[in-house]
């Protein structure tokens, strides 16, 4: 009887199993031009940014004189890491590294649903959004920072301590992964993440401070962005173009940036608005009483959509954060984060036809630009309310007592929470 369910349990993951190496084919394809997508070339921020910040970093010194370096001082990991295949040109070992931080998250995704009180959706939206991205999902390095996330959020619920470790690793290495702490149970859990956070962080920061000066430079840089032409802001000014707004859409610190009348205004509101995000989540921590297996995930996704959506940048691969902690939602089965989940990936889905195949509708704000961005971004706010009504519904609202927080060191009694929820 054992031998059966082995072998039905190897048949069954056959299937997703060969339908993620199709669509990474198809996909290697395209980042390697055999298949051209339409629109600008995606890949050339690999071969050309990276590359150039690449060469800059093996002299032993941070890029401080490039205003497009803007990210924290641990990506410099990220961006050497194709050293690690010397016999591949940069931008090739780069993709091939992609490739494997993508089949690393698939991996453990379908790892864990395949566990007691799990589910295999998770692996299967992970499986469907990272092609429905496009090349984009190869052609930065946020896919290795989701590898990291997803990894620290999966090793939640057994040791806290590998949560904050990994979660103050990510944040030095692209800052949002700081969310991940945002639900984290109250007492032991919090205790032993978030100082295990704080120490890694301090302690990557130190490293790279020694390693090579100017680790901190990406500062200065980062708070001179303005409202990129992708972001919610910047829909006042694709609509406003039409009516003689004077301003105009060009590069501005290495990204499409709307310059001119109430601009600044506008990213001003941004702020603003994230402002009241966190204190919203703040507020929303505070009042929680309940917490399941799947909180911590659940809030890690609520905040990073938040933060996202009240970003001056909402970049394509932006939307790698978000389908990867939905997946990771979607993994267990106590999680109610479904429907948030499914307009994240139809979101992902939107995207790549706003960029790259349409991007020229986009930066001239025709009508085709406003339309892709309006549904794209329209997506993401009902996914970004819906999950704020449910992550506050099943923690606040529902206060069943004997479901108040995660068993954290009682596998069995976890097992028995997440499948009766």
């Amino acid at each position: 009887m054992t031998g059966a369910t082995g072998n039905s349990s190897r048949t069954t993951f056959a299937l997703p199993l060969g339908l993620w190496g199709l669509t990474r084919i198809i996909l290697l394809l395209c980042v390697f031009k055999v298949v051209v997508v339409p629109g600008p070339d995606t890949t050339a921020e690999v071969s050309e940014i990276y590359r150039g910040w690449y060469e800059v970093l093996e002299t032993g010194v941070y890029p401080r004189s490039d205003v497009t370096w803007q990210y924290p001082p641990a990506a410099a990991f990220a961006i050497l890491s194709p050293a690690l295949l010397p016999f591949l040109d940069y931008t090739a070992a780069f993709f091939v590294l992609a490739l494997v931080c993508d089949a690393f998250v698939f991996g453990l995704l379908a790892h864990t649903g395949r566990r007691p009180g799990r589910s295999m959706r998770g692996a299967w939206l992970w499986l469907a959004a990272v092609p429905l991205l496009g090349p984009t999902a190869y052609a930065r390095y946020d896919i290795m920072v989701a590898a990291v996330a997803v990894a620290a959020l999966l090793a939640a619920i057994r040791s806290p301590l590998v949560l904050g470790a990994l979660t103050g690793f990510g944040a030095v290495l692209k800052v949002w992964p700081v969310l991940l702490l945002a639900g984290t149970p109250k007492g032991r859990a919090t205790w032993r993440s978030w100082p295990a956070a704080a120490g890694a962080a301090l302690g990557v920061l130190a490293l790279c401070a020694v390693w090579m000066p100017g680790s901190l430079a990406f500062l200065s840089y980062q708070s001179e962005r303005g409202t990129e032409v992708e972001s919610l802001g910047a829909m006042v000014f694709h609509v406003a173009r039409h009516f003689g707004w004077e301003g105009e859409a060009r590069m501005n610190y290495g990204s499409m940036e709307f310059l001119g009348p109430y601009v600044p205004w506008v990213s001003a509101v941004s702020m603003a608005l994230t402002v009241a995000a966190f204190c919203w989540l703040a507020w929303w921590r505070f009042r929680a009483r309940r917490f399941v297996t799947s909180t911590t995930a659940d809030a890690a996704f609520v905040a990073v959509l938040l933060f996202t959506l009240t970003s001056r940048v909402i970049s394509p691969q932006y939307m790698v954060w978000l389908f990867a902690l939905a997946a990771v939602c979607l993994a267990y089965r106590s999680s109610r984060m479904r429907f948030p989940a499914h307009l994240v990936l139809w979101a992902t889905a939107v995207t790549q036809f706003e960029y790259p195949v349409w991007f020229s509708h986009v930066t001239g704000s025709g009508p085709l630009g406003i339309a892709v961005l309006f549904l794209r971004n329209g997506l993401l706010v009902v996914a970004a309310f819906a999950a704020c009504r449910i992550l506050w519904r099943h923690t606040v609202m529902e206060t069943d007592p004997t479901r108040l927080s995660v068993p954290e060191d009682r596998p069995e009694r976890e097992k028995v929470l997440a499948g009766s929820v």
